[in-house]
């Protein structure tokens, strides 16, 4: 961030401006959206603290993933196997639409 200043120059900085930073240990974080979950592996994971609000800053490697229940009923609704499902579902990114897309190449 600054140049020439050192890590302790840089704590000290930021107490008096009232900021707080903690790194976290953490194995793995696990973002939910409605429609994907987006896990980061080996992440790096700071906690920062301004004025009473946390903040999360968080570095990794991302992989996204779809959630298993909707795997799973689409897998039930077409008779097809796990990988045909999750494919259907990448390709189309909704549920109904993953099992008339399945239905229809059969």
């Amino acid at each position: 961030m600054l140049p020439n200043l050192n890590p302790k120059q840089m704590q000290k900085m930021m107490k008096q401006l009232g900021m707080e930073m903690e790194e976290m240990d953490a194995t793995e974080v696990i973002i939910k959206t409605p429609g994907r979950d987006i896990l980061i592996k080996n992440p790096t994971v700071t906690k920062i603290k301004v004025q009473g609000q946390e903040t999360f800053q968080i570095q990794g490697t991302i992989t996204e993933s779809l959630p298993e229940e909707d795997i799973r009923i689409v897998m039930e609704q077409t008779g097809s196997t796990r990988e045909e499902a999750l494919k259907a579902l990448e390709e189309t990114g909704d549920i109904a639409e993953a099992i008339i897309k399945l239905q229809g190449e059969s």
